[in-house]
C-alpha cells in the first residue's frame, strides 16, 4: 500500500509540475492568461452562487459552481495553451513533424521522407485514411518536392489513396493548428491489416534503398540520403 501511495504522490507531483511548466510557457505568448482564467473560474462560480441565493440553495449551487468553474478553467487553459504552442511553432522548421508526432494512435509517422537544401521538407503519415504527405516550406519550391513524393507513393502502393497537405496560411494551404483536425476528418478507407501491409511495403522499400551501395566520391547533386524506418504511433 505504501508503494502505491508513493507512486500516486509522485504522479500527482509530476502532473502539477507539468501544469506549472505549461502555464509558464503559455504566459510568455499570452500575457493575459492569468486574468482570463480567473475571470472564467470566478465568473462561473459567481453565476451559480447568484442562482443559488435566488432559489434558496446557495450551498448546493455554490459547490456545483465551483466544480463547473474548475472544469471551465481547465478547458479554456487547454485551448489557450494549445494556441500559444502553435503560435510559437508557426514558421519553425520541423513544426509539422511535431504535430504529426502527437496525432494519436492508429497512425505511423515518418518525418522528413523528402528534403531539399533549402530545408523544404515532406513528412509522411500512414493510417486508415491512407497515406498523408505533409509538406512545409516555401510554397513554390515544396510543391515540386511534394508532387515527386506523391508520384513515388503511387508507384509503390498504387492501391492506397495518397493525400497531400501543404502547411501554411495561403490559399490552398492548411494552417499548422488545423493539420491534425484535417487529417482526422479524412475518410477511413483502409482496414487495420491493410494499414500494416502498407507500412510493411514502405518499410521494405526504405530498407532496400538503405542497403544499396553508395558510389565513391562526392554525392551527386540532388541525391537524397535514405531515411530511417517509420516511427509507430
Amino acid at each position: 500500500m505504501a508503494r502505491k501511495d508513493n507512486a500516486a504522490d509522485a504522479a500527482n507531483a509530476g502532473r502539477l509540475k507539468q501544469i506549472a511548466l505549461t502555464y509558464k510557457m503559455t504566459r510568455k505568448a499570452d500575457k493575459r492568461i492569468g486574468l482570463v482564467l480567473a475571470a472564467v473560474g470566478l465568473g462561473t462560480l459567481g453565476v451559480f452562487l447568484a442562482i443559488g441565493f435566488l432559489i434558496g440553495h446557495p450551498v448546493y449551487l455554490g459547490i456545483l459552481g465551483l466544480l463547473l468553474g474548475l472544469l471551465a478553467t481547465a478547458i479554456v487553459f487547454g485551448r489557450r495553451a494549445e494556441r500559444a504552442a502553435f503560435g510559437q511553432m508557426e514558421g519553425q522548421p520541423g513544426a509539422a513533424a511535431a504535430v504529426l508526432d502527437n496525432i494519436g494512435r492508429g497512425w505511423t509517422t515518418t518525418p522528413a521522407v523528402a528534403m531539399n537544401r533549402n530545408q523544404d521538407v515532406v513528412h509522411r503519415a500512414v493510417g486508415k485514411a491512407g497515406i498523408v504527405l505533409v509538406a512545409e516550406g516555401n510554397p513554390n519550391r515544396v510543391k515540386t518536392l511534394l508532387a515527386a513524393e506523391k508520384k513515388k507513393m503511387n508507384r509503390i502502393v498504387a492501391d492506397v489513396p495518397v493525400h497531400d497537405i501543404l502547411v501554411g496560411a495561403g490559399e490552398g494551404q492548411v494552417e499548422l493548428k488545423k493539420v491534425r483536425t484535417t487529417m482526422l476528418k479524412l475518410p477511413r478507407v483502409l482496414t487495420g491489416p491493410q494499414v500494416t501491409a502498407t507500412n510493411d511495403r514502405l518499410r521494405a522499400m526504405g530498407d532496400l534503398l538503405s542497403n544499396m551501395p553508395m558510389p565513391k566520391g562526392p554525392m551527386p547533386k540532388g541525391m537524397r540520403m535514405p531515411k530511417g524506418g517509420p516511427k509507430a504511433r
